[in-house]
């Protein structure tokens, strides 16, 4: 299941855990991403918190927690190589995995359809 916030996050489950990354519309509106900062693994996120930062040539923008929960795992990949995550959003350039609170919340977030319509 994909979902999508209207900070431009896109999440995708897998039994309870989240793997959460920046969409495409995002990665093209900051253009060549030059450094890449992640939250810490075991860290406990609440649901808006400012999670990661991406940084562009053009500006630097948070990444916010979609869902509260745990930090389980990063995307070292990442932060070693900003570009990847601007080449493939969401794909491998995902940046944390997230255990998640309550996995009956990404209910509550836009499916794919609903944020195409959103991103106009």
């Amino acid at each position: 299941m994909l979902r999508f916030t209207d900070e431009h996050e896109w999440l995708r489950l897998d039994g309870d855990v989240a793997t959460v990354g920046i969409t495409a519309h995002a990665a093209e509106q900051l253009g060549d991403l030059v450094f890449v900062e992640l939250p810490k693994v075991g860290a406990k996120l609440a649901k808006g918190e400012a999670a990661a930062v991406v940084e562009s040539v053009k500006a630097a923008s948070d990444v916010y927690a979609p869902l509260s929960g745990e930090v389980t795992e990063v995307n070292e990949a990442a932060v070693s190589d900003p570009a990847s995550v601007g080449a493939d959003p969401q794909g491998g350039g995902w940046l944390y995995r997230l255990k998640l609170d309550d996995p009956s919340a990404m209910d509550g977030l836009m499916d794919e359809a609903a944020y195409a319509e959103f991103a106009k």
